[in-house]
Parts: structure tokens; C-alpha cells; sequence
């Protein structure tokens, strides 16, 4: 706890008792408003914790903080549920003394989510074992169950308990939990038939409708949508954003299951939970003799078929009043407002007995099998740990009977808990030795006397009016309280304050302030009447339940049974009676804002609940002595740092250290005392001084160890490089010397060796020659790698010696191979396909034609029309004279020589897939088509000239001949055609000078090839016709 006193400035004090001015009700709420804005929603009050609801999951229940608080005293942690139920849980097992925790706060302040972590805390810190965790776990399954048939969401809270529920878990004496028991108080069965605008029912009915499959649903005549039943949508929010009732079904059914219910008794539940919703869905009419008859009538079908009575005795019972006198039954006819009353109190009384024996159905489930009958519980060293989650005080706009109930309830626990802690503070008073000085405080008992005592409080009053015959109402009963206790000093009725109190009202002041009563209802409630026809009806039931809860002995019996609120008294004495045998730990619960958000903080809120609570109260009994208690050894382990004479060892008694410190700080003899173990200090602000000169010392203690172990680190690594510095070097000049010796002599061996080796190099190999030689080779692979050929073209080779022979001649041609494919693969698709038709040329005309060298240079392109004719030449091609099917591959310009008289002409050249075309350069009028296939050869001279003949079979020429053409791109123009005609072999390059050709009429023309000063083409005087070429060829004939 002193950890965090320096901070409470910024985050609060974690106990409330060293608040300076612990009367001022602000600072005590200004001190929870800082905690909890900085998400820390625990405060102690001496050993009270106060816990502020976050409306949000924080991340401080998991298993390590669970292993922290695990066996740590109360004070030494920051305040936390863990660290009640761990200081709880280890007394109740060192001291064998029964414990129990009270949980208490309003609704919506997160009383059931704290037993549930403190039931999570005893389950993760007893031991494991298979029985163990079965125990375990039926302990930790009934809170599902429970919620689910006694919580409601109210316009306070989503998951409101409904119910008081006090819970004792059973220890053996390892800590091990072995059973348990449950007590269930005032259930708030008239939520059954009615809640209020913006509440539901009682969660099961909505889950059920939400969870069960649409085969149960049938069985129990039920439809999913909970605003088909009048008892469900009373309060218009059916559907709640924040609970999800099909998997909160699941996990009630779940916890059914491991509590041992079978599938019969869960059948027999959720037929009860069904038969009271059709319940609520019967009406009631009168015919036409003024009898009140049940209309709607399938819904008591419906409810027959479920608890398995008689349709007929339930109608009857529910229409008429039964009552049996001198021995003989009349049966009275109730009119529609009763049988809607008798309708509604059988609901009620049907699900309070069936919520009772699920609640004893799980205390069998958990019941602990004793193994030795003959042994007494002391015998058996079982302890008992309890949980008491009960409904906090309540004032709402209009207080009825059940808040008169719950606050009765709340004014006990009170009166218990300043009894208990006036009774722990003397006691330690006592055992320490100080003088105990007398604490005022409110006494409550006097609200206590006036509530319960016997023939004068109001409980007796009311009681006497339910049992007076005759005409008894309300108002009678809150004229009788005014005529009875009207003087009390707790007490006001109309007559006292006519302006301020109503005629149905009375006020009542409390502990935590006046709260107005309204008497309507009391008498009724207190009554809790179920005509005997209904009882009856429900005792003919097959439902294993209802058959259990309503017997024929409670018809039999003559004794009248106790009123509600006379059973409350009693269970409410026989719970004070159990707490005060029990050694009680309290935790306060407190929701921040009525809107249920996070990081709201609403200081009236708050500060109404703090009030009804009796925190103040509270607070004023721990702080009426001693604000501060320490054991001696704990105070000076922690602030022997502030005296000369305790700093830094102190070896004496620690109670001498304790009076030497305060001695030295100059402790006022008055705001302290010493006991036996303890010190006491009165003064909060005392122990603020105290803490703050520590926080203060503690800078000064950090800046002198950090100087002096400094100091020490640098003298110790002085020292520590010194003596490293003359090893090292000690060392460094031996391992220096060893490795020069080293290698010279390994010097020495390889030289020996490379000059025997260079001596033997042409040997076979040896171990003499072995290293020089694979010296060699390597150095000559380094160098290849360095001279290798990088281009095709390359053809030089590095020498290699004699040794690597065999070697170079299988690396050279694979060099040659890489090189090419490399080459390959660089190609593009266009560089690719110009290499394959130089290929062809090369096979064609390389060595055998002169102009053959001058076209290597030159790409050869698909086309070779003049630039500005060339494509509507080709359009005109493609539309009027090649068939649709052909594909033109090239197109060129020639000169064309007739075969009578040699007459040029400028023609145009095209080839496709299927002919050769010669169309007329002018008119582009097609002169000839000569499909491949009719193409004999072609004939070309070995000279430098450009001209070529184009032989046709005789049956296609006709009377035409061979086709005598010019071309200036004569290598490109044959090999496009080879290539298209796939006819490669076809060419003839001719030798001999002269080139036959055939003419019309199966004559035959002959042209000469000459060289010459000048290129020219011209018919001879002897009829041939002679192409004169120079030794270079033509300036572009290639």
C-alpha cells in the first residue's frame, strides 16, 4: 500500500483510510473519481474493499494476476478482489475458522460479476484434482443456471440479480473445495406477471424461445417471437443489444448438465417456464349467466399437456374460489378480475416453488459425500468459505413492499458489519495492548426494532391486519401503523405531514437517508395467498416438479402458513445468525452512471450510493482510533533508510528500530503509539510526511549507489584491461613467433616442392609433380577464364600446356557451342527470320554468283515498292487480283524483256503463298500468274548481273515461253521466291557464259553474259541478247 503514496496526487489513495479529512464526503468521492479515471476500481477501507463497476473488460483477472496475489499479504499489493478472497481463503485455512465475503450494492453495481471472480479465484487456487475439478466445476456452472432463472434485465442493469443468494463453499482441510450450499432469498416473483417499461422477465423465458430448436419449441407448444406472450412484452424491450439469449440458452443447458440434472428433470423445467408463459396469455369472459369462463382456451390445452393435469380442473380452478368448511367443500364463482388475480398468483407461485427446488437440486448436485459418517465436521477439519450477493438498498420513484423487504434486509447487514468491525478494531486494540477509546457512531438497531419487533413493529402489524377477519385493506394498515408507532422518531405517516406524504404513504428514515413507502399492494404481497383449488389442481400435476413442490399435506394442514414478510424475518435472523458465526470480509459495489458506459463518472450517482452503502459510516469507525497499523518489521525494513542510527543494517529489536526512526523524524509523542507487534499511527498526514522524505531519500540513496558502483565498475574495469593488456601481449609475441616460424618452414616445403616439380613437369604424374602440375593447370583455367573468345566471330584461343591438352580440346568447341546458342538465343523474332533467309541464300549463291558478297550486308525486306505507290499498289493487289485465300509474302519492281525482240518493260513482281504475279507497272493490269507448281527453275549467271529467267513447264506457258526479268535486289528477289515456292534446289547458276531460254512455238533464245567497262543489257546483231557486267557488278544489283 505505502508503494503508491507519493502518487496520490495523480491516482488517489488506495485507502480511504488515510484520507486527511475522512468527514468530508468529497474528498472521499473526488478520491474514487481519480482512481477509477485512471481505470483502477479498487479502494480499500481498512479491510473493505470498494469496487466502481467499469462497464468494460480490464485486464486484471488473468491467470498471472491470480499467481500475484496468490499468498501475498493483504497490504502489500495495490487493492484487488483477488486479494480479499486470497486473505480469506488462506485464514479460513490457517485459523480453521469459517469465512464469509459480503457483496453488496444496488443493481447494475457488479455484486454478481464479483462473486463470480471470487469464485474463480478459489477454484484457480485450491489444488487439482479429478474429483476436485468436478466440484469446481458444478460451483462455477450454477451461476449460468441461477442467472438464468432469477436475473432480469432492468433499466439499471442487463443482468440484474433478483434474488438474494448466499452460497457456502465446503474446504477440507488441504484447502481442497469439496461441496457447497446455497440459500436463496425473496426471489422477485411478481416480475412473472409484470415489469416495468424498458425491463424484461426473467432471462429463461427469453432464452428459451431464442435457444431452443424448433423440435422443443413444437413439444412445448411455444412460438420463437416473445411478443406473442403478454407476460413478456410488458415492458417493450424483448430484444436487448447486449445479451445474446440463443448462446446464453446453451450455456444454461450446459450448466444443467454438469450439475447432474437428467433429461427428464430439464424436460419438467422448461415445461414449467412454457406453461407459465401460456398462463399469461389466457383471458377470461363472462357468458351470458354472468360465469366467468376461460377464453382462448388452447393455451390451457397447452398447459394441461405440460404439467399433465386435468383441462377441465385447471379451468375450474382457475374460475372458481374452492373452500372447505365444517368438512364440506363450496365452490365459489369468481368474477374476471379475480380469475385474472388467481391467474397471476399461480404463475407466480409456480415458478417461486420451481426456482426453490432448483435451487435445492443444485445443493444435492454439490453436496459433499461424506466417506466417514461417524465423524463429526470438526472431525473431518472442513471449513466453510461464504458468498453473500444480496440486493443493496433501493429507492426508486415508487418503494413498495419488496424494497421495504430489501431495505430491512440492508439495515441489518449494516447493523452487522459496524457491529463486526467495532468488534475486530477493540480486538486488536486488545491484543496490542493500546487503550481503546469509545467510538460514536449511528446505532441503527432502533430502524432494526421498528421494522421487526415483536407485536409493535411493522412487520407484526402487518401480519395482525392479514389475519383479522372482515374487510382489511391497506389503508387500514397504514392507519394502524400511524395509530401504533406514529411517535416513533423513524417513522412518518399522512397525519404527521399532510403536504409532504400522500394517504398511501408512509416514510421511513433509514441508515442512508428517508425513503417513501407506498402501501398499495402490502397487504396482498405479505399475503402471498394460492387458492386451494389451484394448490389442488397443481397436487393432480405428472409433472415430476410441481407434483414435488405442491403436496397434500400443505392442503391437509390447519396451521395458516407464514406471511412473506414473517418469512423473510426469519431467514433474514437464521443469515445474521450464520455471518456472525463467520469471520467476514465486505466488498462494496458501486456503478458509476445509471447509462451503464464506460469513463462516466456521476458524482450524485455516487454519492447517493456511498450514502446508503454506510461508507462514511464505515470509514468514521476505522479512522475513530488509528489511521495507520504496521507490524514493526515491515515499517522498519521500509523507512530505516531516514535514520543514521537503522541505515543501511540495523540488527536490533525491531520495535527499538521503530521508536528510533520516529524519534529521529520527530514524531509528535501524541500521533503515535506502540504495541506489542505493531506501531499505530494516528495521522494520515503523519504517514504522507513519512512517505514523501522516503520518496526524497530515495533520489539521493539512488544518486550515491549509482557514484559509488560507477566508481567500483571503472576501478574493477581498470584493473581487469591492465591485466588483460599483459597477457595479451605476453601471448600475441609468443603466437607471433610460433606462426612466422611456421610459415617459413611451410615457405621453405612448397618451394622445395615447386622446383622439383617444374623439373619433372613432363613426367607422368607423381607425388614429385603432382602439386606443380595442378598449379599449372589452375593458373591456365584462371587465365582461359580471363582470354576466353566473348563473340562468335572470335576465333583466338589461349596456348595450354602439354598437361592440359585433352582438356582444351573438349573446352574449345564447347566455348563455341555456349557462344552460339548464346548468340541464338539473343536473337529477336525479325533478326531470326532474316538469318534464315541469308541461310538460304548462302546455300543458293555462295561462291557460285559474284554479287553475292554484296548482299550480305543488307536486310532483305518483304517489300520494295516505291514509298509513295506502294500501298495502293497493294491494296489494288489484294482487292482485284489475288483470290481472297492468298497471302501476299513480297512485292518488287523489275524490268521485263520479251522473248521477240528483247523490249524492256517496267513491271511489278508479286509472290503469295500460291503464284508468282507480274503485273503492269502503269495500270497495275495483271500480265501473269504462274503458280508454283508450274515453275521448272530459274536460271541465273555466275556474273555480278542483275538478271534472272524464270523457266515454265511447256504445257502452262502456252505460247509464251520463259519469263526474262530484271531485278536490282536479284539475291532477295530469288530467294523470296525459293522460299515461297519451298522450291530451294530449283535455281541453276550457269558457267559457261550464256543462259537457253524458251520462246513461243517451241523455239529457243540464247543470253549472253559479257564483262565490260560499262554495265549494259542489249539485243546483239546475231538475235541473242547480251548483258554486259563490270568485275564489281552493279552499283545496287545485288
Amino acid at each position: 500500500m505505502e508503494h503508491d503514496l507519493h502518487l496520490r496526487d495523480r491516482v488517489g489513495l488506495q485507502d480511504f483510510v488515510l484520507l486527511e479529512d475522512y468527514n468530508n464526503e468529497d474528498e472521499f468521492i473526488e478520491n474514487l473519481r481519480k482512481r477509477f479515471n485512471k481505470d483502477i476500481i479498487y479502494t480499500y477501507i481498512g479491510p473493505v474493499l470498494v469496487s466502481v463497476n467499469p462497464y468494460k473488460e480490464l485486464p486484471i483477472y488473468s491467470q498471472e494476476y491470480i499467481e500475484t496475489y496468490r499468498g501475498e499479504a493483504f497490504y502489500e499489493l495495490p487493492p484487488h478482489i483477488y486479494a480479499v478472497a486470497d486473505t480469506a481463503y488462506r485464514s479460513m485455512l490457517s485459523e480453521k475458522r469459517d469465512h464469509c465475503v459480503l457483496i453488496s450494492g444496488e443493481s447494475g453495481a457488479g455484486k454478481t460479476e464479483a462473486s463470480k471472480k471470487i469464485l474463480h479465484y478459489l477454484a484457480e487456487a485450491s489444488r487439482r484434482t479429478a474429483d476436485v475439478d468436478r466440484v469446481k466445476e458444478r460451483l462455477l456452472q450454477s451461476n449460468p443456471v441461477l442467472e438464468a432463472f432469477g436475473n432480469a434485465k432492468t433499466n439499471r442493469n442487463d443482468n440484474s440479480s433478483r434474488f438474494g443468494k448466499y452460497m457456502d463453499i465446503q474446504f477440507n482441510f488441504k484447502g481442497v473445495p469439496v461441496g457447497g450450499h446455497i440459500l436463496n432469498y425473496l426471489l422477485e416473483k411478481s416480475r412473472v406477471v409484470h415489469q416495468a417499461a424498458g425491463e424484461r422477465n426473467f432471462h429463461i423465458f427469453y432464452q428459451l424461445l431464442a435457444g431452443a430448436d424448433e423440435k422443443t419449441l413444437q413439444r412445448l407448444h411455444l412460438q420463437a417471437d416473445p411478443d406473442v406472450y403478454f407476460y413478456l412484452k410488458q415492458g417493450g424491450s424483448s430484444q436487448v443489444a447486449s445479451i445474446n439469449d440463443a448462446r446464453d440458452f446453451k450455456v444454461a443447458k450446459n450448466g444443467l448438465e454438469v450439475i447432474d440434472f437428467s433429461e427428464k428433470e430439464q424436460s419438467d423445467l422448461f415445461a414449467i417456464v412454457a406453461a407459465v408463459l401460456h398462463l399469461g396469455n389466457m383471458e377470461f369472459d363472462e357468458d351470458a349467466n354472468h360465469q366467468t369462463i376461460v377464453i382462448a382456451s388452447e393455451h390451457a390445452t397447452s398447459i394441461a399437456q405440460l404439467l399433465g393435469c386435468p383441462e377441465d380442473v385447471l379451468k375450474k380452478a382457475l374460475t372458481y374460489k374452492s373452500i372447505e368448511a365444517r368438512g364440506e367443500k363450496v365452490h365459489s364463482p369468481l368474477n374476471v378480475e379475480q380469475a385474472v388475480y388467481a391467474r397471476d398468483a399461480l404463475a407466480k407461485a409456480v415458478y417461486e416453488r420451481m426456482f426453490t427446488w432448483l435451487v435445492n437440486k443444485i445443493n444435492r448436485s454439490l453436496a459433499f459425500e461424506h466417506r466417514g459418517e461417524n465423524l463429526s465436521f470438526e472431525q473431518r477439519g472442513q471449513t466453510l468459505m461464504g458468498l453473500l450477493d444480496i440486493y443493496g438498498f433501493e429507492i426508486f420513484q415508487t418503494n413498495s413492499f419488496e424494497q421495504f423487504c430489501i431495505n430491512f434486509c440492508n439495515e441489518k447487514l449494516q447493523q452487522l458489519v459496524i457491529e463486526l468491525t467495532l468488534k475486530s478494531e477493540q480486538e486488536e486494540y486488545l491484543r496490542e495492548g493500546i487503550e481503546w477509546e469509545p467510538v460514536e457512531y449511528f446505532n441503527n438497531k432502533i430502524i432494526c426494532d421498528l421494522i421487526e419487533e415483536k407485536h409493535r413493529g411493522i412487520i407484526a402489524i402487518l401480519d395482525e391486519e392479514c389475519l383479522l377477519p372482515g374487510e382489511t385493506t391497506d389503508a387500514t394498515f397504514l392507519s394502524k401503523m400511524e395509530d401504533t408507532i406514529g411517535q416513533h422518531p423513524h417513522f412518518r405517516g399522512h397525519k404527521m405531514a399532510r403536504k409532504q406524504i400522500s394517504r398511501q404513504e408512509f416514510q421511513l428514515r433509514h441508515y442512508a437517508g428517508e425513503v417513501m413507502y407506498n402501501v398499495n399492494g402490502f397487504l396482498d404481497k405479505n399475503n402471498d395467498l394460492l387458492f386451494r383449488g389451484l394448490k389442488e389442481a397443481m397436487i393432480e400435476t405428472t409433472n415430476s416438479i410441481t407434483s414435488t413442490v405442491f403436496t397434500q399435506a400443505e392442503i391437509e394442514s390447519k396451521k395458516r402458513p407464514d406471511t412473506a414478510g414473517t418469512q423473510f424475518k426469519v431467514s433474514l435472523s437464521q443469515l445474521m445468525v450464520i455471518l456472525m458465526s463467520k469471520e467476514p470480509s465486505y466488498i462494496r459495489c458501486i456503478k458509476p452512471n445509471d447509462s451503464k458506459r464506460p469513463a462516466i463518472f456521476s458524482e450524485a450517482i455516487v454519492r447517493h450510493q456511498v450514502k446508503y452503502l454506510g461508507l462514511m459510516e464505515n470509514l468514521r469507525v476505522r479512522r475513530a482510533g488509528f489511521a495507520y497499523k504496521r507490524n514493526y518489521d515491515f515499517f522498519v525494513h521500509r523507512y530505516k533508510s531516514l535514520c543514521p542510527a537503522t541505515w543501511p543494517h540495523y540488527h536490533g529489536d525491531a520495535k527499538d528500530g521503530v521508536r528510533l526512526i520516529c524519534e529521529h523524524l520527530h514524531f509528535d509523542a501524541s500521533d503515535y503509539k506502540l504495541g506489542k507487534s505493531k506501531i499505530f499511527v494516528r495521522s494520515p498526514k503523519t504517514l504522507f510526511e513519512t512517505e514523501d522524505a522516503l520518496q526524497a531519500r530515495k533520489h539521493e540513496l539512488a544518486t550515491l549507489l549509482g557514484a559509488t558502483y560507477r566508481g567500483y565498475r571503472q576501478r574493477r574495469c581498470y584493473r581487469q584491461m591492465q591485466a588483460a593488456v599483459t597477457n595479451i601481449a605476453k601471448y600475441w609475441r609468443r603466437l607471433a613467433a610460433q606462426r612466422l616460424l611456421a610459415r617459413r618452414r611451410h615457405a621453405a616445403t612448397v618451394l622445395r616442392r615447386f622446383v622439383k616439380g617444374f623439373m619433372t613437369r613432363h613426367q607422368s604424374l607423381s607425388l614429385d609433380n603432382s602439386e606443380f602440375l595442378q598449379y599449372v593447370r589452375r593458373e591456365y583455367l584462371m587465365r582461359l577464364a580471363k582470354q576466353v573468345p566473348r563473340s562468335v566471330l572470335d576465333k583466338s584461343w589461349p596456348r595450354c600446356p602439354s598437361s592440359l591438352r585433352k582438356t582444351d580440346d573438349l573446352l574449345r568447341p564447347l566455348c563455341t557451342r555456349t557462344l552460339v546458342r548464346h548468340y541464338v538465343r539473343s536473337l529477336s523474332p525479325d533478326q531470326k527470320n532474316q538469318l534464315e533467309q541469308k541461310v538460304i541464300a548462302e546455300v543458293i549463291f555462295k561462291g557460285k554468283k559474284q554479287s553475292y558478297q554484296h548482299s550480305i550486308p543488307h536486310y532483305f525486306l518483304d517489300h520494295r515498292l516505291p514509298e509513295g505507290t506502294s500501298a495502293a499498289i497493294l491494296a489494288h493487289f489484294e482487292a482485284k487480283v489475288k483470290p481472297g485465300d492468298e497471302k501476299t509474302t513480297y512485292s518488287t519492281v523489275v524490268t521485263k524483256y520479251d522473248r521477240h525482240g528483247y523490249q524492256s518493260r517496267s513491271w511489278i513482281l508479286l509472290t503469295t503463298n500460291a503464284a508468282l504475279y507480274l503485273l503492269e507497272e502503269k495500270n497495275l493490269k495483271l500480265k501473269h500468274r504462274v503458280p508454283y507448281s508450274s515453275i521448272k527453275g530459274i536460271s541465273v549467271s555466275s556474273l555480278a548481273d542483275s538478271v534472272f529467267v524464270t523457266h515454265i513447264i511447256p504445257d502452262t506457258k502456252k505460247d509464251k515461253g520463259d519469263i526474262i526479268l530484271e531485278s536490282a535486289w536479284l539475291i532477295e528477289t530469288v530467294t523470296k521466291i525459293c522460299i515461297v515456292s519451298k522450291k530451294v534446289d530449283m535455281v541453276h547458276l550457269e558457267e559457261s557464259g550464256s543462259i537457253c531460254h524458251t520462246m513461243a512455238d517451241g523455239k529457243t533464245g540464247i543470253i549472253e553474259f559479257l564483262h565490260g567497262e560499262e554495265p549494259q543489257i542489249t539485243k546483239s546483231k546475231n538475235g541473242t541478247l547480251t548483258v554486259v557486267t563490270t568485275a564489281n557488278g552493279y552499283s545496287n544489283g545485288y
